[in-house]
């Protein structure tokens, strides 16, 4: 989208201030369809530094994602938990994983997460 969804900026907006990680979304973003929970910045990139932090090879790395300050205005991205970017009738990975999608590039959406099968 060349102007960001005022809608989807202000339930980004809503999951930052509540700190709620329970908000399921799917979005379209460059021709992907992600699929899955929202999480507050904080909370996400908490947990992507706590993953980093627990591999040999990707440590290093960690402290990337815990020194960030929160910038003033308006969400710029979506931060999905538990989330799949579905292709074709799966879900990848199985387990869900953690994305972040710039709001920008979303061009389209809908409130809730898609079924897939694992068949």
């Amino acid at each position: 989208m060349s102007k960001p969804d005022e809608l989807l900026v202000d339930l980004a907006a809503m999951v930052e201030s509540g700190h709620s990680n329970q908000m399921s979304l799917t979005v379209i973003a460059g021709g992907s369809v992600i699929t899955g929970r929202l999480a507050p910045e904080a909370v996400w990139r908490q947990r992507v530094s706590e993953i980093l932090k627990d591999s040999d090879r990707l440590r290093e790395f960690a402290g990337v994602f815990t020194s960030s300050e929160r910038k003033e205005g308006p969400p710029t991205h979506l931060h999905f938990h538990v989330a799949r970017i579905l292709q074709g009738s799966i879900g990848i990975p199985e387990t869900g994983g953690m994305y972040r999608v710039s709001i920008e590039d979303v061009s389209g959406w809908t409130v809730g997460d898609f079924s897939y099968s694992e068949n």
